[in-house]
């Protein structure tokens, strides 16, 4: 079994064929799927789509791009929205200064909240880092002395230093299509040299799909094919980086039972 840590159901993109997508993704192993958040106002339509499959799951948060849109959010707004059983994580919220499409200070207030709320329910932050390594391994250092998080680098395509950082701070990094473009040597080796216990595999789709289907429309049944190419990085079997990411899931996303609980 795999699990798409990250997509995006709720984009139009699968609006006219989501129970497709999703059943494409059961046929193909994903037997988890969590649908993250960028808008907290539009929490919603994250909801519906949640309680319409009993194999999705839903984050809340407020992505940096929108920072400014919903900056004041409080801590006690977010914890109220992760009671709903669906609701298995915070997020995505975190640091963008390549599009800087967020002021840097909304950004900074909105990570810093989002984490604080992440610290109270227990449950991850789902983080987003884009050309913001030093201020976001500032921020992961200052806040985590505050008292302890759980927390995925989500997508991940940041330098080593941060990476490393993140690891020893106990938190998880998150591999997406990127991982495969041919481009990616730099990525793949660090891919390779990180703890097992501490890599998820996701599709942030309908973004970035892997080689195989590089130019179309993503989907959460293609992080096969990321999956495959970790395990090759990392010298391992198909099976494996499934088992193990698979498990590194439900130990982060804990809200999240595991199928075999039934059993």
């Amino acid at each position: 079994m795999l699990v798409d840590s990250h997509c995006h159901l709720d984009f139009p993109d699968f609006a006219d064929e989501l129970d497709a997508v999703v059943a494409r993704a059961e046929a193909a192993g994903v037997g988890r799927m969590v649908t993250i958040s960028t808008r907290v106002r539009e929490q919603t339509k994250l909801l519906v789509i949640a309680e319409r499959f009993s194999n999705v799951y839903c984050s809340v948060g407020t992505h940096p791009h929108h920072a400014d849109e919903e900056d004041g959010i409080s801590i006690d707004e977010l914890i109220a929205l992760t009671r709903h059983p669906k609701v298995a994580a915070l997020g995505e919220a975190g640091l963008d200064y390549f599009y800087e499409h967020g002021s840097h200070a909304a950004q900074a207030r909105g990570f810093r909240t989002h984490i604080a709320a992440a610290r109270e329910t227990g449950l991850p932050l789902v983080i987003h880092t884009r050309e913001a390594d030093e201020d976001c391994g500032h921020i992961l250092d200052e806040e985590m002395a505050k008292g302890a998080f759980r927390a995925v680098l989500h997508c991940y395509t940041g330098g080593r230093e941060l990476a490393m950082k993140a690891v020893a701070l106990g938190l998880y990094i998150g591999f997406t299509g990127i991982l495969t473009f041919k481009k990616s040597d730099a990525l793949r080796a660090l891919a390779a040299e990180l703890p097992s216990d501490r890599i998820l595999v996701e599709t942030d789709a309908p973004y970035l799909a892997p080689g195989k289907f590089r130019g179309k429309r993503n989907e959460p049944s293609y992080v096969v094919e990321t999956a495959k190419v970790l395990a090759y990085a990392r010298g391992v079997s198909f099976d494996e980086i499934s088992r193990q990411t698979t498990e590194n899931f439900f130990r982060l996303f804990s809200k999240v039972p595991h199928p075999d609980a039934a059993a």
